[in-house]
This record gives C-alpha cells, structure tokens and sequence, in this order.
C-alpha cells in the first residue's frame, strides 16, 4: 500500500519544490510592499506636508499634489468604464444568449485577440483619432491632448476583458434555468434580463470590478493621449484638459533627468505606487465581499 519507493521519493521532490516556489512567491510579494512602504514613508518624512496640496504634480520643482493625478485617475477610469461597461456587458450578452454556435466560434476568439493590442497602439489611436474626431466635435476648444481621450481609449482597451469574463460568466449559468424561464412563455430578453444577468451578478461584478483595475493601472494611453508625459501636470477637473494619472506621473518622473534620479522625487514614486496598490486591493476585498455575499451556488 506504501507505493514505489522511487515514485514515492519523486512526489517529495514535486511536492518540495511546489512549495517552496508558492513561499518564494509570497515571500517576493512581501518584500515588494515592504518597499514601498518604507520608502513612501521616507518620502513623507522629507517633504512638507504642504506639497501634497497645491496646484501641480511637479516634482522637478518639489510640488507634488496628490489630487492632480488622484482626480485624473477616477475621471479616466469613470470614462473607460462608462465606455467599456455597457459595450462588454452587451457583448457577452450577445455571445451568451443570441449568437449562433458558428458566430460564437469565430467572434469571441476576435474579441479575445482585441485585448492583445498593444496599450501603445491605442494610445497612439486615441491622440490621433479620438481626440480630433470624437472629443474635439463635442467641444472644440479642447487641446490635442485631453482626459476624455485617454478614457475613451482606455475604454476601448478594456472591453475585451469585461466581455470575456462577462460573458464566462454568463455561460456558467445552469441552461436549465433558461428552459424554465421559456417553459413558462417567457421571451429571450426577458428570459437574459430576469434569469440569467441575476444568476451571473457575481460573475459580472468581478468582470467589472477587474476592469476598474485594468483602467487604473493602465500607463501608455494615458501618457500619449492625456499629456501626462511631461514632469509637471496642472491640477483639474474636467475631461476636456491636459492632465496626468498615478500611472502616467510615475511613468513620467522616471524619465532620464539629473533632477529625478535620486532624492525626494524618487521616493515620490513609492508613495504613488503604494497609493496605487492600496487602491487595488481596496477593489479586490470589496469585490470579493460582494461575490461571497451575492453568488449563488447550483
């Protein structure tokens, strides 16, 4: 019943280094929030509090407002989900409930391919096409380099991924749940909106909230189509002005400068990193609280 003593001592060996690489992980996991940790706390002990509230990120000239990129981030993450939102829940509607087994064949690897374009391409496309042809013909006065571009774009990089995970989601749901429905001479839409979407809420909630993630983090749209490229960053508040995100002011301040490599404004980068993952793990516990609390189990 003992087995082999060969395989036996083969499955240690698995076993050990399975282990060892999962702790190897944690423990890498750990040392990159220690460091940050410490040194945003190095950053705060080196500036006045009263650079964290000004009117510009600029940390060539020690002024780093925090709500400059702080503001820039939820105004183009609002944007990108009011555009990814309801075009990648739709689609996974459609993949889900309406397509045809040869339609879903051939259009979800599509939309799967979409999500490998590179974030530097959609920059690009936001600065020259969006922004001339979509928000400088809603308001006309808007500069070449704008928030509402960089959201309209990190919109249209982030819809694959919601429709993927929606639509995985919705394809979870038990088909006879749609049968019943039907059996009672329900139609299709009624059937998707009554049935299926609430079945699939905790699927959906998570493709959501993974996509308020992806926004947050994405770099390069926002630095090509929002102006975010350049070490200083006037604080505002509408959609139609230059401005920056955490990811883009980051981005920035590492640009090679004998002002940026080293002291305070490096130790700025921590602080915004650290800003950043507390922010994304924030999400994760909320959405994950969310899912336990809403999922049904079938």
């Amino acid at each position: 019943m003992s087995g082999s003593v060969k395989r036996n001592r083969k499955e240690k060996v698995v076993r050990v280094g399975l282990t060892v690489t999962a702790f190897l992980s944690l423990l890498v996991s750990i040392l990159i929030v220690l460091s940050l940790v410490f040194e945003a706390w190095t950053f705060i002990e080196g500036i006045s509090l009263g650079w964290l509230w000004g009117d510009q990120w600029a940390p060539p000239f020690n002024e780093y407002d925090l709500k400059t990129p702080i503001v820039g981030s939820l105004i183009v993450t609002g944007i990108a989900m009011v555009v990814a939102g309801p075009i990648g829940l739709a689609s996974a509607v459609y993949l889900s409930e309406y397509a045809k087994p040869k339609t879903r064949k051939w259009l979800k690897p599509i939309l799967e391919v979409l999500a490998g374009i590179p974030s530097v391409v959609l920059g690009f496309f936001a600065l020259r096409w969006v922004t001339p042809n979509i928000v400088q013909q809603i308001n006309p006065d808007a500069p070449g380099f704008t928030l509402a571009a960089a959201g309209i774009g990190v919109g249209i990089l982030t819809i694959p991924l919601i429709a993927s995970v929606s639509e995985d989601a919705l394809a979870a749901v038990p088909t006879s749940l749609r049968e019943a429905s039907a059996g009672l001479g329900a139609k299709r839409v009624t059937t998707t909106i009554k049935i299926t979407i609430p079945a699939a809420i905790s699927g959906l909630v998570a493709a959501f909230i993974i996509g308020i993630s992806r926004a947050i983090g994405e770099t390069m749209v926002v630095f090509l189509a929002a102006g975010g490229g350049g070490n200083q960053a006037q604080f505002t508040a509408s959609v139609f002005d230059s401005g920056t995100v955490v990811t883009a002011a980051m981005a920035a301040t590492t640009a090679p400068s004998d002002r940026l490599s080293e002291g305070v404004a490096l130790q700025s980068l921590y602080f915004l990193g650290l800003f950043l993952f507390v922010i994304t793990l924030l999400l994760n516990l909320v959405a994950d609280r969310f899912v336990r609390r809403v999922r049904l189990v079938y």
